[in-house]
């Protein structure tokens, strides 16, 4: 007599209900990828339609799609309005989406590059490196590779930076979360210092404090013209890292099992290097050092779509445009007429986040050494 065969897991499961490598069904991220979708959509008609002059929202729309060419319905609004929005706040909005997502992108990889949960570029030092970079351009007026010599300066001030903090949190073997902020948070007080040397030593006063403003991070002043590299850099990166992601998803068990897997960690791991470097670079010369969305955002949408990279950088990339998007807004309208840095702002979420993250941290280390 033949015995019942067991019903596994995977055989239990509804028909048509795939699940992640973590168990959690595919319908989850991709009701999570429509949600985040619609707010992107959401978040977008409201940075274009809040500000000192209020433009309502289907007004926003109808400016969008006339200037694309759908002739749905008769102008209603003003030339003055159509300005505003197509010419100020589109493009801004634009960048801040791009930023958002570009920056949480390169966080979600580098948090899984050195299996450190406190990565993310602003920590590590890397925008400090890539501001370093761009301020020296500024400074001393190098153009030599034309009108994107600021993003190669950038992208080769953020690489450096990222192998130096690297090479430094590891020389004493496996890397810790105290020793890899500890060196990141040494690189960055060190280039600040150099790169404030600079502007303060600089005869360009003007310029000066227009680079002062822009190292706290902010979307103002974007044009159309500059939006380009930014979004192919942000385009490049999650490509290839979606391409990548099951190395990514390799790496999170250890260098040992990911090499066992058939991974070259070492080649992987520089190769990678260099795209977040280019990515942080180019959108550290677009927008300014914009801090803690890389730290932020990964942790939130892995409580949604469970650790698959195959999830998670979409999900994050997503999420992270949506918050930009609206620490934007905040940072127009809080102190209204006055304009925050954005970069300010999402120091302020960010902090009690990172605080938050070390504690766990620590207290999970405690816990496994008294186990």
């Amino acid at each position: 007599m033949t015995a019942p065969a067991k019903t596994t897991p995977s055989m239990s499961r509804a028909p048509g209900r795939r699940a992640s490598q973590d168990g959690r069904p595919a319908t989850a991220f991709t009701g999570t990828l429509a949600v985040l979708g619609v707010l992107l959509l959401v978040s977008m008609t409201a940075g274009m339609a809040i500000g000192s002059v209020h433009v309502p929202p289907d007004q926003v729309w109808g400016i969008v799609t006339h200037a694309l060419g759908a002739d749905w319905s008769e102008p209603t609004w003003s030339r003055a309005r159509e300005t505003i929005v197509l010419d100020v706040r589109a493009p801004r909005v634009l960048l801040g989406a791009v930023a958002g997502a570009g920056l949480a992108v390169v966080g979600t990889a580098m948090q899984a590059l050195v299996r450190n949960p406190l990565a993310e570029p602003y920590l590590l030092g890397v925008s400090s490196g890539a501001s370093l970079g761009a301020v020296v351009v500024i400074v001393f007026g190098v153009s030599l590779f034309g009108p994107v010599s600021l993003s190669v300066a950038a992208f080769a001030g953020a690489l450096l930076t990222l192998l130096l903090v690297y090479t430094t949190a590891r020389s004493g073997g496996r890397i810790t979360s105290v020793r890899l902020v500890l060196s990141g948070v040494a690189f960055a007080s060190v280039l600040t210092a150099v790169m404030d040397v600079l502007l303060l030593t600089s005869d360009r006063g003007n310029e000066a404090r227009a680079v002062l403003a822009w190292t706290l991070g902010g979307l103002g002043g974007v044009q159309w013209g500059t939006l380009w590299l930014p979004g192919a850099a942000l385009l490049l990166g999650v490509g290839v890292l979606l391409v990548q992601a099951r190395s990514l998803n390799l790496l999170l068990a250890g260098e040992e099992a990911a090499t066992t897997m058939g991974l070259d960690v070492a080649r992987f791991r520089a190769r990678t290097f260099v795209l977040l470097s280019l990515v942080t670079g180019v959108l550290v010369a677009a927008a300014g050092p914009i801090g803690f969305v890389g730290l932020m955002l990964p942790h939130i949408v892995r409580l949604f779509v469970g650790g698959d990279h195959r999830r998670v950088l979409p999900a994050a990339a997503l999420g992270g445009a949506v918050f930009l998007v609206w620490a934007d807004i905040a940072a127009r309208t809080v102190a209204a007429p006055m304009e925050i840095p954005v970069g300010v702002l999402t120091a302020l979420c960010g902090g009690p986040f990172f605080l938050w993250l070390m504690r766990r941290d620590a207290r999970r280390s405690t816990d496994r050494g008294v186990g």
